[in-house]
């Protein structure tokens, strides 16, 4: 198995990073996530962005997170098709909690598309909890679709 580091988004990266969105994320949406928005995310205070290089330095996922006084926000979430079932998924998201964490921040918060039910899976499975139905709010000129928000805690409340 091949050698696969993540390391701290950089400016460099938006390109690759706004082009799996394109084709991974946003399939079917039109592209709001390009390189120009990505570059400006990266280059904020407030976001993180972490990518898993291959041994070849080729960006094979991403994670962007931006994060507020009280929770982080997932804002992009992808692996490369040929870079799945690695658990890299699951090594993106690890390294961004830790960054809330760290932060002490609250919660994580994040929207799927309702109908993806492989990417529910995904965030069920690592301590997520489905809280509502957002109808239409993935609305592009031809296309409108619903999403879940999802809701990590990362602290308990006291007793």
């Amino acid at each position: 198995m091949e050698t696969i580091t993540l390391e701290p988004a950089r400016s460099r990266d938006a390109r690759r990073i706004a082009e799996l969105s394109r084709d991974l994320v946003e399939q079917g949406l039109g592209w709001s996530w390009r390189p120009e928005r990505v570059a400006e995310h990266l280059a904020r205070r407030d976001t993180l962005g972490v990518v898993a290089r291959s041994a070849a330095r080729v960006i094979c996922g991403f994670g962007l997170m931006r994060y507020t006084d009280d929770e982080a926000h997932l804002l992009l979430l992808a692996v490369a098709p040929e870079a799945r079932r690695l658990g890299l998924g699951r090594r993106l998201l690890a390294w961004l909690e830790v960054c809330a964490r760290e932060a002490d921040l609250d919660r994580i918060v994040l929207e799927v598309r309702a109908e993806n039910q492989g990417a529910r899976a995904f965030y069920l499975a690592e301590g997520f909890e489905a809280r509502r139905l957002l109808r239409g709010y993935y609305a592009r000129p031809h296309r409108r679709e619903d999403a879940v928000r999802m809701v990590k805690r990362l602290r308990r409340s006291p007793a």
